[in-house]
């Protein structure tokens, strides 16, 4: 059946509008009207209708235009009043920052002398870099292995060996030019200090113009009188100065006002003084021996714009440094505490300031007019606005043209020092020859720490033939292995902490020599016994050795000597032991002076200390 539409209620009729689609079912006098708009019922009775909704209300949605307010364009006037109050919003702000400018530029004049400057000390030289074994192993390795594939065994065996043998030299050559070149370094600064305190006049103005070189107002020192400094200084000129301050209305509200001739020289005045007082402080800080400074201040007229002298006078240090600096009003103190002191700006018979400023008659002051006849001017190339004036006033700083200076500390690759194309360095001072000291058996003493990156020991000995040993000892008192006992069959370690340097004759004597790293020895090492043996082929003992002496020194010379005991009784001997302890709560190495021996010679003394003895 295909699409059909029926309306079989009788009596049924239907109304559309607009407002939806209606069906009415019964007669006039009761009608039930259904539609769009919900269910109703109506009377119909007498010359009256009246319906009520059988459902909830519903509200409808219109969809009429509601009337929009017309927009009105704002008139000239109003136009007028917006932008008169944008441009006096615009000049507010602009000047509430011209104020904040000027009240920031007045601080920064007028309290230069408020600063406090350091005293100078004694130059502090850095202390040479430590080296120690390990890293000098790491440098000769690498450049031994430079080239050797990684499968080459006995190739890397071979560069490590050859690694092993350089790395105490090269340590020992760089430690001691480390050394050399702090002690040169020391001596010059000492001669460099010594000299400052002896007013000495080229090192004080080089000192005192270093520290000059930043501040506001450029100041030279340009020579010594005695224990008087002579200083020149270049004062901002008045022309420069703002022209106006801050004030307030009659309202109360914040503007800016015009500054009058003397309230602009007060200005100037008090931040001449600021500099003065400032100039003053830095150059009794930077060199000690100075007690006083005669300061002249020039700087260009306004009336002929020509350099002149403005004020000058001599200031002692026990004047600057006993009087209390706290206010910027303090810098006008600067007139009261001298000697001989000068100003063109002068008090009136009325006690206002002057309204000018005049050049001072240096004529009797015959340095003075040296210096200002020989001085050059150089103008400036147009008007200082106030925002340039602050910076123009710290602008005075020189250019920095030094060199650039080379590290004295600089670790010199260990290619240069295997080859040899390391240029030597300057000849350390000579240092008078140091006595070395004396040990007596059980004697104990604290090693310096210069001690632990190489302790070099000779033993010397004549009569009968013996060798130097060396055992690396635990916490048990036994080695922790036949790597760790240095013989002559056993030259070092395997990483190269302590090692026999051989034997040779020097004269009457025959003379081996050793050397022990003892920052490099592993933290399981607790003492290393240093030990002679005889030769036990030749039946000697201890008693056949001739002026036998144990001698140890670091590379700063400190050294110390021991003579063991010529005991016919035995054969090996330990002459001296070094061994970890505690100080303070901080590690350190100790060296005890010793001589016991055993009867039994080398074979004894290895086992006394774990070695396995075939």
């Amino acid at each position: 059946m295909g699409f059909g539409f029926r309306v079989g209620v009788p009596g049924m009729s239907v109304r559309v509008s607009t407002r939806g689609v209606r069906t009415s079912i019964g007669p006039r006098a009761a009608r039930v009207s259904v539609g769009s708009g919900g269910v109703r019922a109506s009377t119909g009775l007498g010359p009256f209708y009246a319906s009520s909704s059988l459902s909830g209300s519903r509200r409808r949605t219109s969809t009429r235009r509601t009337a929009r307010p017309r927009s009105v364009a704002p008139s000239a006037t109003q136009l007028e009043r917006a932008r008169r109050q944008a441009e006096r919003a615009q000049q507010e702000a602009e000047r509430d920052a011209a104020i904040a400018r000027l009240r920031e530029l007045r601080r920064q004049t007028t309290s230069v002398h408020l600063q406090t400057f350091p005293v100078a000390h004694p130059p502090l030289i850095p202390d040479a870099p430590q080296l120690g074994l390990p890293w000098a192993l790491a440098e000769a390795q690498t450049f031994h292995l430079q080239g050797v594939g990684r499968l080459a065994r006995t190739e890397r065996a071979a560069a490590k060996r050859r690694a092993q043998q350089d790395a105490p030299a090269y340590l020992a050559a760089e430690t001691a030019r480390l050394h050399a070149a702090r002690d040169r370094m020391a001596s010059e600064a000492e001669q460099w200090w010594q000299a400052l305190l002896a007013n000495d006049e080229d090192t004080v103005c080089e000192a005192v113009n270093t520290a000059f070189s930043d501040n506001p107002a450029a100041g030279c020192a340009v020579g010594m009188d005695g224990t008087a400094l002579s200083v020149v200084m270049r004062q901002q000129d008045l022309d420069s100065m703002p022209t106006q301050t801050h004030g307030l209305t009659s309202s109360g509200r914040p503007t800016l006002k015009n500054l009058t001739k003397r309230d602009r020289i007060l200005w100037w005045l008090t931040a001449m003084g600021s500099n003065i007082i400032a100039t003053l402080k830095e150059g009794f800080a930077t060199a000690p021996g100075i007690t006083a400074i005669d300061l002249a201040v020039m700087t260009r007229l306004p009336d002929t714009q020509r350099l002149g002298f403005v004020a000058y006078g001599r200031w002692s240090r026990q004047a600057i440094e006993s009087t209390p600096w706290r206010d910027p009003e303090d810098a006008l103190r600067f007139l009261d505490i001298g000697q001989d002191v000068a100003c063109s700006v002068t008090t009136t018979a009325s006690g206002n300031l002057s309204s000018t400023v005049k050049p001072l008659d240096t004529t009797r002051v015959p340095g003075l007019q040296d210096l200002l006849d020989h001085a050059q001017d150089e103008p400036d190339t147009g008007d200082l606005s106030l925002a340039a004036l602050d910076i123009t006033l710290g602008a005075n700083t020189p250019p920095d043209d030094r060199t650039t200076i080379s590290n004295p500390y600089r670790i010199t690759p260990f290619t240069e020092w295997k080859h040899g194309s390391v240029s030597e360095p300057p000849p350390a001072p000579i240092l008078p020859p140091v006595t070395p000291t004396v040990l007596v058996p059980g004697q104990t003493l604290v090693l310096p720490e210069e001690a632990w990156q190489g302790l070099r020991i000779v033993f010397r000995f004549a009569g009968a033939d013996a060798d130097l040993t060396l055992f690396l000892i635990g916490g048990d008192g036994r080695v922790a292995g036949d790597e760790d006992f240095v013989f002559y069959n056993q030259p070092a370690t395997a990483d190269g902490a302590a090692r026999l340097l051989g034997k040779q004759q020097e004269g009457p004597h025959t003379v081996e020599r050793a050397t022990i790293h003892l920052s490099a020895l592993p933290e399981r090492v607790r003492r290393v016994a240093v030990a002679i043996n005889m030769d036990v082929d030749t039946g000697l003992t201890c008693g056949s050795l001739t002026h036998a002496a144990l001698d140890m020194d670091c590379v700063t010379g400190t050294a110390w000597t021991f003579q063991p005991p010529a005991d016919p009784n035995i054969r090996a001997m330990v002459i001296a032991e070094l061994y970890r302890h505690t100080a303070d709560g901080h590690p350190v190495w100790k060296l005890r002076a010793l001589g016991q021996g055993w009867a039994d010679g080398l074979d004894g003394l290895a086992r006394a200390y774990g070695v396995d003895v075939e």
